[in-house]
């Protein structure tokens, strides 16, 4: 059972998709990757985007937890189907939700995407090391006069991948900050460096 951990829906539960290859995130891992995001006061108020969302429970937790605007994207029809469902749980909740389907790379390469203050990526394992390297090249892109770049001033962004996997390939304009390890999870986290 998945269920949002704290906040305005702490204990409600969230469907998960059926038939996919969804892994969602441990309640135990939400708990302390959540502890430590509001130590540092990167959730309330925010604006953040949730990749990769399977059925949401990132960035829906987040939105529970203060978040102002919260962006769920995936392509896999039941993820988005059952992300939609579980944005339910937070009816009359006033943070923004909106869920997209789409892949993350046709996502991200739209003009008006962005800016947001926080990133969580859970790809799935098996997306190769260079697949995400290039995921994070465009989300840490530099923006333009016309389309704003992906990431605000100070943005975190937040990448949980099997602990077996290697650290992400960060760009330049994103500075690695800590890793922290779960079990069989490890939860690497960045910060985008001043211009």
């Amino acid at each position: 059972m998945t269920r949002i951990i704290a906040g305005s829906a702490g204990g409600r539960r969230l469907v998960t998709p059926a038939g996919e290859a969804t892994r969602p995130t441990s309640d135990r891992v939400r708990e302390a990757l959540f502890s430590m995001l509001e130590a540092r006061g990167a959730v309330a108020g925010a604006r953040v985007l949730d990749l990769f969302a399977g059925s949401g429970a990132l960035g829906l937790e987040a939105a529970s937890r203060g978040a102002a605007a919260v962006t769920l994207v995936d392509a896999a029809p039941a993820a988005v189907a059952a992300a939609r469902r579980n944005t339910a749980v937070l009816a009359g909740d006033p943070a923004r939700i909106d869920v997209v389907r789409s892949t993350v790379r046709r996502y991200l390469a739209r003009p008006d995407v962005g800016p947001f203050d926080l990133v969580l990526l859970d790809p799935p394992y098996p997306l190769g090391e260079d697949e995400l390297a290039e995921h994070l090249a465009a989300l840490a892109a530099p923006g333009t006069p016309a389309a704003p770049g992906r990431l605000a001033e100070g943005a975190l962004v937040v990448v949980e991948r099997s602990a077996r996997s290697p650290e992400p390939r960060w760009p330049d304009a994103l500075t690695r900050e800590q890793d922290r390890r779960y079990g069989e999870t490890a939860v690497w986290t960045a910060v985008r460096a001043s211009p």
